[in-house]
């Protein structure tokens, strides 16, 4: 892990190619809030292809309108929601019909990061 920053809303652990973002209990993700989230991977992704890895352990609402502005995101290579509870699961399978990159859903977090290597890895060569 390169490094790990805690928020009032949520905390995020950097890796070379992907992100983990853990959303606190009962936040409803806005435009706004979103917009502190992109600031914050053009610092650390600059012109570096990553992954956004959304790992649903609380309870959180996203309005849809943040997946169009994410999509604009260039180096954005995949997105991946973790969780084992099937609420989470089906309002993600909504979220996917928003976001213009590539949506997977996983059970595990190891198998999310998996997939996201394999994105980033394919993207370079």
């Amino acid at each position: 892990m390169k490094e790990s920053l805690t928020f009032d809303f949520c905390e995020i652990s950097i890796y070379d190619n992907y992100l983990i973002v853990e959303m606190s209990e009962g936040v409803t993700v806005t435009p706004e809030k979103n917009e502190f989230l992109v600031d914050l991977v053009n610092k650390y992704y600059a012109n570096e292809p990553f992954v956004y890895i959304t790992h649903r352990v609380n309870s959180y609402a996203v309005d849809p309108q943040v997946y169009l502005q994410t999509s604009k995101i260039e180096n954005l290579k995949g997105f991946a929601v973790v969780s084992k509870d099937y609420k989470a699961k089906v309002n993600a399978e909504i979220e996917k019909m928003f976001l213009k990159k590539p949506f997977e859903i996983f059970s595990n977090l190891d198998e999310a990061i998996t997939w996201s290597k394999k994105l980033t890895t394919s993207v370079k060569t």
